[in-house]
């Protein structure tokens, strides 16, 4: 497959000219002061052409680094470090002296060494400090349409091994660099194929065409369409684990994420915008200001336009430029305005080539390695003393100990715990019960000491709130109530106890318990007991351990029941509402055997049953029990599905439970024959709407397809879809904003009442739209109230945390249409953690989250917010379960 994809590339530049396939670069890439280039594989020589005149291929990416290797043995070395879903090798070089590059294994071990400091005494951590080498990682292109940067770590590296002048040789003696060319391989390859596949005579300058406007869905994103420059908390896709495992192992002390914007805007780099994440401490604000000078020296030197500070901000901590800094690295984003192809015409009219982006963003990391390579000694000891600091402030701050009971959701416990290991936090398993802080806890609760290197990153990831800079927020109101944009870059919430759904104490205490250290194994191995019982089996529902099981059972063709209702087994053990009975009836001789492998590789626990009577509740005969079938899912992908919605929600079905999607057109719902499905889904929308698209011709053969027997999910803002048209599928409406005075509205062209204006306050009410939605909200987490008497929610905990990001507030169903089975709390409770406007806070209160309306044999269900959002909402996953196989197993088509 990457032959091919390389040969098509090649072949479709091959059939056009020279001039077409190539930049006309505006000067000579690269151009360094005084540089001479010693006998060196140069891009041409090993490409076929010259440096920045081509967006080069993840394959000849490879290739070229390879050719350097070979060349330079004893200055490179090629680190393997993962593998893309699509099976393209991820990699990274490491450039240096050929002292340093001899001694790469020691250098590592002793930032390893440095970054705890409990493995030290003074003298010898200065010792280390005095022996090491600086260290700078430049990584490039997490999104793959952003191409210039990862062509410039081809130059960036011929040019640190050709150079012969003083100057470059200086900072390879002093620094390690640390070059990741292609952080995303499939979306780049995703983009040179249509980029070259609508290429012309010529390269077009033209922002309008197709060459500068790619079709659904665009190269940012990798195979499962993750914005991965989102995913450093949560590590849900193979590449960023991979990056996390190698940083882990190298600890760089300046980390650069590399990136390209608009076209229009010059080069951005640090220092960052407001607001600062308060755990990014003084001493590293000032680091981020001697790379931004020198920078900013250098650009000048070469007569290059730059900004700083506007946009881009370091509080949100899932960023590549901001996941290291809690780690003690100096981390950073760089961004360069992009030709998106070989040329592009600016608003000021002035072409932009593929070149520049290239050139600039080679100066720019020669900068910082010079940066690095002139403050060594300093900035050797800053990452060691924070790192000591966090030791110091985990020691005798109020927060001690994270405590988590594991007593609900042992399948999320376990991820957040391997999830926390992975990113380099030590986390404890107790292998006795324990006291502390006033409360009894039971063996097997984890358990986070905050005395630790990683102090910062632990109070990142577990406090419930991080709170935004308090004149930050001042400023935000100030701009809102002047009818201006506001400065919210990113969501203002991300606690993973909270996303996870899990229970956590925080305890100013370090509890006194032996405990087995917890490795990074998402799922530990389940089992099943009582593996004789003559009647069958029964799994406890209510997380994704049970979840994966189910799924497994049924692509195995076992027969399952469900029970809507908790019961109470002769055994004298009580199952939630959701659990499994797998009945010995009805299923394979070597159902033993089956269960056993299902259970060991889900992590769930099987109890045997000898007989099925039941002290309490439903009997496996009952109503109330239905059997679970193996559903045909599709989903829409394509325009106008949002990318992140759509590839969320794939990636959640498939990879986390395990279970296969069909991904269908939209304009083929209108029409196509359907009955093949039993739930499709409609994930939210960018750009457009379904109304738009499916029209009254589609949403009627979703209606007869529903009253068939169908389950239609939709996710977030698919949810206007439903409650659009005539005859609408949802009997819902969205909310305008709640206003808290009178704003008349005022039809063009007509006379209205006289109005006085008192004042500038008054002024601005009065040219509020009328019609307007709520305000737009970045991004927080808040509390709902789950309705535990519907078989949607069976195995929901009675309060459940998800994002509210937007605008859409929908009003709940009349008891006569439906069902509003999760409600935001009430204003007193339902902002959790992030920053909402108070406005919004008041008008989310007790609406729906959820909604669930029958129609004939089917149903339609609506998540009003995202389930899947990043794919790191963990604690909504088996409602999305439910949603899919419950509900599905709740409708009535002709079986």
């Amino acid at each position: 497959m990457k032959t091919t994809i390389s040969l098509v590339a090649l072949a479709i530049v091959a059939s056009i000219s020279t001039s077409a396939a190539t930049v006309s670069a505006s000067e000579t890439v690269p151009t360094w002061p005084a540089a001479t280039y010693q006998q060196t594989p140069t891009i041409e020589q090993v490409l076929g052409y010259p440096a920045g005149t081509r967006v080069s291929s993840p394959e000849q990416i490879s290739r070229y680094f390879e050719a350097l290797a070979q060349a330079h043995p004893d200055q490179v070395k090629l680190v393997p470090y993962g593998e893309t879903w699509q099976g393209r090798p991820l990699f990274y070089a490491v450039i240096g002296s050929k002292e340093n590059i001899a001694r790469l294994d020691e250098i590592e071990a002793g930032m390893r060494s440095l970054a705890d400091p409990r493995t030290l005494n003074e003298r010898q951590a200065q010792q280390l400090m005095n022996n090491l080498p600086a260290s700078v990682w430049i990584a490039n292109s997490v999104h793959g349409n952003e191409i210039s940067p990862a062509e410039a770590s081809m130059v960036t590296a011929f040019h640190l091994l050709s150079s012969a002048d003083e100057r470059t040789q200086s900072m390879l003696n002093n620094t390690l660099v640390y070059l990741d060319p292609l952080q995303n391989p499939d979306g780049r390859a995703r983009f040179v194929s249509r980029f070259y596949a609508t290429i012309g005579l010529e390269p077009s300058d033209d922002r309008i065409s197709a060459e500068h406007n790619e079709p659904w869905p665009n190269g940012r994103t990798n195979h499962y369409l993750f914005d991965m420059n989102r995913d450093w908390l949560a590590l849900t896709q193979p590449e960023t684990r991979g990056r996390i495992a190698a940083h882990l192992q190298t600890f760089p002390l300046i980390f650069v994420d590399s990136h390209e914007m608009g076209g229009d805007l010059p080069y951005y780099f640090t220092p960052e915008a407001h607001p600062f994440n308060p755990f990014i401490t003084s001493e590293q604000r000032e680091g981020l200001n001697w790379v931004g000078e020198h920078n900013a020296t250098l650009f000048d030197q070469f007569g290059y336009d730059y900004f700083t500070r506007e946009i881009f901000d370091a509080f949100y901590p899932g960023y590549g430029a901001s996941w290291p800094l809690y780690q003690g690295s100096l981390a950073m984003t760089y961004e360069m305005g992009s030709a998106r192809g070989h040329h592009f015409r600016t608003r000021e009219g002035e072409i932009l080539t593929y070149a520049d982006g290239v050139q600039q963003n080679f100066v720019a990391f020669m900068a910082t390695i010079e940066t690095a390579s002139e403050r060594r000694r300093e900035l050797l000891n800053r990452f060691y003393q924070y790192r000591q600091s966090g030791i110091e402030k985990g020691s005798r701050g109020d927060v001690r100990s994270y405590i988590f009971p594991n007593q609900r959701d042992i399948a999320g416990n376990r991820k957040l715990a391997a999830l926390l290991s992975e990113q380099g936090i030590e986390v404890g398993q107790a292998q006795a019960n324990f006291r502390a802080c006033g409360n009894q806890y039971a063996e097997g609760a984890y358990i986070v000491q905050a005395a630790q290197p990683t102090y910062h990153l632990i109070r990142t990831l577990l406090d419930q709130h991080v709170p935004m800079d308090a004149d930050f927020i001042k400023e935000q109101e100030r701009l809102r109530a002047n009818n201006l944009p506001d400065q919210i870059y990113d969501v203002t919430a991300w606690s993973l106890p909270l996303m996870f759904n899990v229970e956590m104490d925080i305890c100013n205490q370090q509890p006194r318990v032996a405990v087995n250290e917890v490795s990074s194994d998402r799922i530990v191995a389940g089992k099943v007991n009582n593996a004789d019982a003559a009647f069958g089996f029964a799994v406890a529902w209510g997380d994704m351990n049970s979840g994966r099981l189910l799924t497994a059972a049924l692509r195995e063709g076992l027969l399952v029941r469900s029970s809507d209702l908790s019961f109470k087994h002769a055994n004298g053990t009580t199952y939630p509402a959701g659990s499994l009975i797998i009945p010995r009836a009805g299923n394979p001789e070597n159902l033993t055997e089956i269960l056993t492998q299902i259970a060991t590789e889900s992590g769930a626990h099987v109890d045997g049953l000898e007989k099925s009577w039941m002290q309490d509740g439903p009997n496996v005969g009952s109503a109330n029990v239905q059997r679970m079938f193996a559903p045909n899912i599709a989903m829409a992908w394509d325009v106008p599905t949002n990318v992140l919605s759509a590839g969320s929600t794939r990636f959640i079905i498939e990879r986390e439970f395990n279970y296969p999607v069909t991904a269908i057109r939209p304009d083929r719902l209108s029409w196509e024959d359907l009955s093949r499905y039993n739930v499709i889904i409609l994930p939210a929308t960018a750009g457009g709407n379904y109304e738009q698209y499916l029209g009254n011709q589609g949403r009627e053969n979703l209606r007869q397809w529903v009253q068939r027997g169908g389950v239609l999910i939709t996710l977030g803002n698919a949810t206007r879809f439903a409650i659009s048209g005539e005859q609408p599928l949802l009997n819902s409406a969205l909310e305008k904003k709640a206003q808290l005075d009178d704003v008349a509205a005022k039809p063009a062209g007509s006379r209205v009442s006289g109005a006085i204006i008192a004042g500038h306050d008054d002024h601005l009410r009065y040219l509020r739209d009328p019609d307007a939605g709520p305000d737009w909200v970045s991004g927080v987490i808040t509390r709902a109230e789950v309705d535990q008497e519907h078989w949607l929610t069976a195995g929901i905990h009675t309060q459940l945390h998800t994002m509210f990001i937007g605008s859409d507030i929908y009003t709940p169903l009349r008891i006569n249409d439906g069902r509003n089975v999760v409600n935001y709390a009430s204003k007193d409770n339902v902002l959790a953690s992030g920053f909402m406007w108070p406005e919004n806070h008041e008008q989310i209160a007790h609406k729906p989250l959820v909604m669930v309306q029958n129609h004939g044999r089917g149903m339609v269900i609506s998540f009003t917010q995202e389930p899947n959002f990043r794919a790191y909402l963990d604690g909504q996953q088996v409602l999305l379960m439910n949603a899919i196989f419950r509900a599905a197993a709740h409708a009535r088509p002709l079986r």
